[in-house]
């Protein structure tokens, strides 16, 4: 297997515009012989097919909503990071890449980083130019705001809706493109395998969720932009429909998956309510730049908020790491909430919750101010909890929310299948193993807008492609198995819902590889995880049939999928003997509970090939060498 990360040489300030140079470009006039297939369409698949379109290249872009705009990108609320200092407080793209090393626990590409600060500081200036409209301060010049891991102000937002005003830029940019006839969108679309032709990437095979057909498309390269799979855990902050089928398949075919247990645990969500409840609700970072975080300091106490007097507050946060207080990064908030909960102080029911207070804000700056801030978002968590949190603080407790693993990929963005781009939350490379606030958009928008246009280009460049019809035997191969797995489904007609299994399945994963992982734990999911998937195999029920519009079934290829995901999380969580950010592995921990790297064994990106059905999969390492960040003990205190 080949893992060549392919950085290139030279100072790590100058790789990317040198790599820019030395890359084969292909000529205006024959852009137009290439096809390209972005699979997704938020903001790392918009910005990409509307980029390449805009180049030149014919592009077909699917996504399974009736819409691009309904891709999960609008639900990332707080802000955007880039280095663009305008507040004067020391912030750089050194200082930028510096905190996302840093807060990824020293456990990402030091020259994917890089890049990703240094480009961060043209995609504020593409935003801008397509309309978005970001906050401004009262002269006009747009406002920025804090996040977790940083003690600088480098978010840009657009109120509690940055999400959804990137993703219409990036819309508004890929509907000129369909309008123009350089973009072909299949809506309703959902990819159940990629087309391998001698190896090499040239397609994929879909589903269309409304009539049923199956279809292959074949192309020059295969572009997945799909997202994370948080989902695998039944319960998070992610779309419902959000799943790993493109990436899964992808992965059984070849392509290596990097670090699958890095999973982000957000420390910001309002809890669970109930049994019935089929996603959470994530409340955004950026409500920590103003409401502090508490508990009660006695066991059980069980007074209103308005009643527990200051002194019988602890704001362990700010207690507990007071350089960045409730500006901690995620996965150290997450840790520090849970610590309480479990320690009887958490508050609501059940006791699975803590309090963020916007008390203090409100008497300083006053409720319009923080109206003018955070004001959607106090709407939406009063119309989920009827409660008002300008008068009383929200509840808030962790929950899944981000995957730092996915896809390995090369310093390209190409997976280990020749001619398969990867992008986004589906890729492994920028984060580590936590991923600081405000920057899943950056990532998105930079490997959309600013890399992959130049890198297809030099892959298209560099490789001789022979043509590839739709009846050409390994493209009719994929589409009988694709047809064979759904005639699979369809006539197990066992007893449970898939809904049922994935329901048990996300309880395993949260109980034994969530915010906090253990041996036995992990050994005990990989004896339930696989016995629970041969059941589903023996008893789902999968009613209707395959020519008709069947959400059962388009389940049922997901949680299948999730299942085989679910125990390659477990073993990567098992094999990694050290905590690294979200990774928390509670045999390794400092003495105050912080988490605790093996930097001498573990210094690298696991990377898993698919063993085969029935076969343990197989570990391959890129080691990680740290330059210009030196390893260091992580320290937010």
């Amino acid at each position: 297997m080949d893992l060549r990360a392919r950085v290139p040489a030279g100072p790590i300030a100058e790789k990317w515009d040198r790599h820019k140079f030395d890359m084969k470009l292909v000529n205006p006039a024959n852009k137009r012989k290439y096809h390209v297939l972005v699979v997704g369409s938020g903001l790392a698949g918009a910005s990409a097919a509307a980029t390449m379109s805009e180049l030149g290249y014919n592009v077909s872009c699917f996504c399974f909503q009736d819409s691009p705009r309904r891709a999960h990108s609008i639900a990332a609320q707080g802000g955007i990071n880039a280095a663009k200092n305008y507040q004067n407080d020391g912030d750089s793209v050194y200082r930028l890449f510096y905190d996302t090393v840093k807060g990824g626990d020293f456990r990402a590409r030091e020259a994917n980083v890089h890049r990703l600060a240094q480009i961060s500081v043209n995609i504020i200036d593409q935003c801008v130019a397509q309309g978005v409209p970001f906050a401004r301060e009262y002269g006009g010049l747009l406002a920025n705001r804090s996040f977790g891991g940083a003690q600088v102000s480098r978010t840009f937002y657009a109120r509690g809706q940055t999400g959804q005003q990137l993703l219409l830029g990036a819309y508004q940019a890929l509907e000129k493109e369909i309008a123009k006839g350089g973009v072909t969108m299949y809506p309703r679309s959902e990819m159940l395998d990629v087309i391998l032709v001698k190896g090499v990437a040239r397609g994929i095979v879909t589903r269309d969720l409304v009539t049923g057909k199956v279809e292959s498309h074949v192309g020059d390269a295969v572009v997945l932009a799909t997202g994370g799979y948080g989902n695998v855990f039944f319960l998070s902050t992610n779309a419902k429909q959000c799943n790993t089928t493109a990436i899964w398949r992808a992965h059984r075919k070849g392509a290596l998956f990097g670090n699958p247990c890095y999973t982000q645990i957000h420390p910001t969500c309002i809890p669970q309510s109930g049994d019935y409840q089929s996603k959470l609700t994530l409340m955004s970072e950026s409500l920590r730049n103003d409401g502090r975080v508490w508990v009660p300091k006695a066991h059980g106490d069980q007074r209103a908020p308005g009643q527990i007097p200051e002194g019988e507050r602890d704001y362990y946060l700010e207690r507990k790491y007071p350089s960045f207080g409730n500006l901690s990064p995620r996965d150290i908030a997450s840790r520090a909430a849970k610590e309480a909960c479990d320690d009887g102080r958490g508050v609501g029911p059940g006791g699975l919750g803590v309090y963020l207070d916007f008390r203090d804000a409100i008497k300083r700056v006053g409720r319009d101010k923080i109206a003018e801030r955070y004001g959607n978002l106090f709407d939406m968590y009063q119309r989920i909890t009827d409660e008002n949190p300008y008068e009383v603080p929200m509840r808030i407790y962790p929950a899944v929310h981000y995957t730092m693993g996915g896809l390995w990929v090369d310093y390209n963005l190409q997976s280990t299948i020749p001619g398969l781009h990867v992008l986004g939350e589906a890729n492994f490379s920028d984060h580590g193993a936590n991923r600081l606030g405000a920057s899943a958009l950056m990532q998105g928008l930079a490997d959309g807008y600013f890399i992959v246009p130049y890198t297809i280009g030099h892959y298209l460049a560099s490789t001789k492609l022979e043509p590839v019809g739709k009846d050409h035997p390994d493209v009719k191969a994929v589409e009988r198995d694709v047809e064979e797995r759904t005639r699979r489904f369809l006539g197990i007609n066992g007893a449970r819902s898939v809904q049922s299994f994935h329901r048990e399945l996300g309880k395993i994963m949260w109980d034994k590889c969530g915010m906090a992982r253990d041996a036995a734990g992990l050994k005990d999911a990989l004896q339930r995880i696989p016995a629970l998937r041969e059941e589903f195999w023996q008893n789902v029920k999968v009613p209707g049939t395959g020519a008709e519009l069947n959400q059962s079934l388009e389940q049922a290829g997901r949680v299948a999928d999730f299942f085989e995901l679910a125990e390659l999380m477990c073993i990567d969580a098992l094999h990694r003997e050290e905590s690294c950010g979200g990774h928390f592995r509670t045999e390794h921990q400092t003495d105050d509970g912080e988490a605790l790297r093996h930097d001498e064994q573990f210094a690298y990106v696991a990377a898993w090939e698919y063993g085969g059905a029935g076969n343990a999969p197989v570990l391959h390492k890129e080691p990680l060498v740290f330059e210009n960040v030196h390893l260091a003990t992580r320290s937010y205190k």
